[in-house]
């Protein structure tokens, strides 16, 4: 198996987060065990050390790129879980049409499908309450520029939301449905996050560059 080469942000004894693919688990699943972020992050640590572990802190979708945490140890991983409410998470993100709030807030109570189709609804009792905010960088007549915190950190939360309101993601197949000839990947990139070390308490900002693909979408001028 060929070794992709990590996009390493930031790395100390404790953590290490890495710029995640588009196209890439990042954890194995049934159908895919190998080839995974967390097995590339583990085989990097190996090397270093045979002694080295690697924990998952939190995850992306397959098709969304950016930054991914991983603790070094199981005690860090769940000092870092225990605190994530308060861990700025911020994506930026291509949505199909123009946006015309400068800004906005969406929020409902998210249900899946036994097909794993996640749904806004109604439903406090059975639903999981998530809270997407959002804000317009820029927009041309076709795309939208957004930037994207997220308060609560559902499964698939960002694109339901912004499907919700009429502007799905640019290459969202699951959501919206809408093909892209300009792009060939889901335009979601979590591209910022800030929190305090679980162990010296130092307040890192960590951001990554928007993807080249998506400010084509933005400044094209044939548009």
């Amino acid at each position: 198996m060929k070794r992709e080469k990590l996009d390493i942000i930031y790395e100390d004894k404790y953590i290490i987060v890495v710029n995640k693919p588009s196209g890439l688990f990042t954890i194995s699943t049934d159908s895919e065990k190998y080839k995974t972020l967390f097995h590339q992050v583990f085989e990097y640590l190996k090397k270093k050390h045979k002694s080295n572990k690697v924990f998952i802190v939190h995850r992306l979708d397959r098709d969304t790129s950016g930054l991914v945490i991983f603790a070094k140890s199981e005690d860090i991983k769940r000092k870092l879980q225990d605190n994530w409410d308060n861990v700025i998470r911020e994506y930026i993100t291509v949505v199909n049409g123009k946006v015309e709030k400068n800004k906005g807030v969406i929020e409902s109570y998210l249900k899946e499908t036994k097909t794993l189709l996640v749904y806004s609804s109604k439903d406090k009792i059975h639903g999981k309450l998530a809270i997407t905010e959002y804000e317009r960088l820029e927009s041309n007549k076709l795309y939208s520029l957004l930037k994207i915190n997220i308060k609560t950190g559902r499964k698939n939360q960002i694109r339901v939301h912004l499907n919700d309101i009429g502007h799905s993601i640019v290459g969202d197949k699951k959501y919206g449905n809408i093909k892209n000839k300009m792009v060939n990947r889901l335009c979601l990139h979590a591209n910022y996050l800030e929190f305090n070390h679980p162990i010296t308490n130092e307040l890192l900002k960590l951001k990554i560059d928007i993807p080249k693909e998506f400010l084509k979408l933005i400044d094209n001028k044939k548009i």
